[in-house]
This record gives structure tokens, C-alpha cells and sequence, in this order.
């Protein structure tokens, strides 16, 4: 997303904070925010310059923050605070029922806490988002006893030892890691944390753990070690990684939607020629034999043979019988 489009909800989610608390300092906002004075002082000249159409300075709004206090006048018609749209709010309400649904992580709220803000998030957010949500199950895989033995060493700030399983490369590897937190993401949870063996932070599904065990060792992640961007999804393809390019039928076109595509052209009829960085070929030779006859691989050929001489050997196999 760019600065502006993250900026404009923003602006639009401050004027409505600092109506309903004037006098509040720049520092609190700031912090409030997560921005640097100089980003909030920024917006603030930005939003000096909004108002109504006609642009007199008795349309446009009227802000100051001499001393460190923040004063805002003149923009009632932008006070309301901004809705959750229904996607919002629905992903808020599946995140807030799979959390009441771990013991580990709802035991961590007070009460009946949890329940109750369900409850006013449907209430607030209406009947098309509590409908939605409550049609989306999230299944939380993980190994026996590896979910309560990761929470372990997060609340006891313990190194843990791994067993875990690598399907790009079909082997199990030790790892020692220090973990950081709990992370969920495309319908997985993950552990993130400083892995020794890479020397960098990664994510480990729990469902891959093979085997967990807290040490007696202080977790000392390095001060390089920084959190892992998963907005935009688990996979974060490289420049370096192959590109690869596949033609899907309409009923193939869930491959755009799923994966990162560097590129995605409409051939007509429905059917898609989509460009994507792969960085492991096994993993593009399983989802080439997943898509069947409603994709194939285009280049590099290499590839597209080897999906061919899998797929010959897979139907050989059923043809040859018991």
C-alpha cells in the first residue's frame, strides 16, 4: 500500500481522536498513532489545510499545537470516528473467536472479557459481518503438546529446541530458537523467533514441530532481530527466486488470488497467464499436479517437462493396478 492510501485513513481516524481529546499532548498522540512527533506534526499541517468546499479559513479546519497541547476546531463534519467495513470487522471477529477457542491464548484474558467484546463487535459492526464470520472456521493445526510448551518458553522468556519439518526439502532439522510471539496468518499459527541455525528470525508452523523443548536458557534474540511482516501473507517471494510462468482455466484461477503473482494477463474465456517467483521447484511441481488439466507450466521448460514425467509416473502407477 502506498503513503497516501495509508495516510488517508489515518488523518481520517486522528481528527475524530484528538475532537473527542483536546488539549492531548503531541507526544501522547504520537505514541497512540505509532508515529514520530515529526510524522504527527506532518499530518496535523496536512489536516490545517482540509475543510469544506469554498477553502476560506472559515471552511477549513482549525488546528494548533503550540506548547505541546493539540487543539482542533471546526470539524464536526469529520468527528464521528470511521466505521470497520465488513471484511474488517469480519476478520476481527474470526481472529477473536479462534483466540476463545485456544485455552493458552484465552486463558490470558480476564473474565468474560473476550465474550463480551464479541459481543459489542457484532453489535457495532451488524448483522452482515457477525454472518460472515460466523460461516469461517479457522482450524488451529498444531503437534501435540507443541502449542502450551511455545507459550511456555514466550511467558518464561525460554529458549526452545525444535524437531522440525522442512517439506521443501522432505527432512526434519533441529533448531534452537528464542522466541518472540505467536503468529497467525493465511489460517496457520507460526512461531516466530531468532532462529540459531539461520541466523535470522523466521516462522515455524506448529503443525511441523515434531518435537518441542523449553532449555534453561535465556532467550537473547540479537538486537538486529526485528519482527516479521505478515500482512501481506507467509510467502514473501525474492527477486532471485525463479520465475515461473503458468496459463490456468477459470477453474485454475485461484492461483492469482492465493499466491503473490508478479504478473496476472487475462487471455480470454477466463483463463489466466499468471507470472510467479518460485523459490523452491518441488514446491511448484506439487502445485502444477494439484492444478491437473486446469493449469500447466509455460516456462521455464525444464520444469514443465519434469511436471510432465511426475504426472506420466503417477497415472503409470494406477494403469499398472495392484
Amino acid at each position: 500500500m502506498s503513503a497516501a492510501a495509508d495516510r488517508l485513513p489515518r488523518l481520517l481516524a486522528l481528527v475524530p481522536y484528538l475532537m473527542s481529546h483536546p488539549g492531548a499532548r503531541v507526544d501522547e498522540v504520537a505514541r497512540v498513532f505509532g508515529l514520530s512527533e515529526k510524522q504527527l506534526i506532518d499530518d496535523l499541517q496536512l489536516v490545517w489545510m482540509c475543510g469544506l468546499p469554498g477553502h476560506t479559513p472559515g471552511d477549513l479546519i482549525d488546528v494548533s499545537w503550540d506548547g505541546g497541547e493539540i487543539l482542533i476546531d471546526n470539524a464536526d463534519t469529520i468527528a464521528r470516528p470511521l466505521r470497520l467495513g465488513i471484511d474488517e470487522a469480519s476478520a476481527l471477529l474470526v481472529a477473536l473467536r479462534m483466540i476463545a477457542a485456544m485455552p493458552e491464548l484465552a486463558g490470558a484474558v480476564q473474565g468474560d472479557a473476550l465474550p463480551r467484546v464479541v459481543a459489542k463487535l457484532e453489535q457495532a459492526a451488524g448483522a452482515g459481518a457477525a454472518a460472515v464470520s460466523s460461516q469461517v472456521a479457522v482450524d488451529v493445526e498444531a503437534a501435540p503438546d507443541a502449542l502450551p510448551r511455545v507459550r511456555e518458553g514466550l511467558l518464561k522468556g525460554r529458549r526452545l529446541s525444535l524437531r522440525y519439518y522442512v517439506p521443501g526439502r522432505d527432512e526434519v532439522t533441529p533448531r534452537e530458537v528464542d522466541p518472540t510471539r505467536l503468529v497467525v496468518a493465511d489460517g496457520r499459527t507460526y512461531l516466530e523467533g531468532w532462529c540459531y541455525r539461520a541466523e535470522a528470525m523466521r516462522l515455524f508452523r506448529l503443525d511441523r514441530m515434531l518435537s518441542v523443548e523449553v532449555l534453561d536458557v535465556p532467550a537473547d534474540p540479537p538486537e538486529e532481530a526485528e519482527p516479521i511482516d505478515v500482512t501481506q501473507g507467509v510467502f514473501r517471494p525474492s527477486p532471485t527466486d525463479e520465475l515461473v510462468e503458468l496459463e490456468v482455466t477459470p477453474a485454475g484461477r485461484w492461483v492469482a488470488e492465493y499466491y503473490p503473482c508478479e504478473q496476472v494477463t487475462e487471455l480470454g474465456e477466463g483463463r489466466l497467464r499468471i507470472a510467479l517467483r518460485a523459490r523452491d521447484e518441488d514446491w511448484v511441481l506439487k502445485l502444477a499436479l494439484r492444478l491437473g488439466d486446469t493449469g500447466r507450466i509455460v516456462s521455464p521448460r525444464r520444469l514443465a517437462e519434469r511436471v510432465r514425467g511426475e504426472a506420466e509416473r503417477a497415472l503409470a502407477l494406477y494403469s499398472s493396478g495392484p
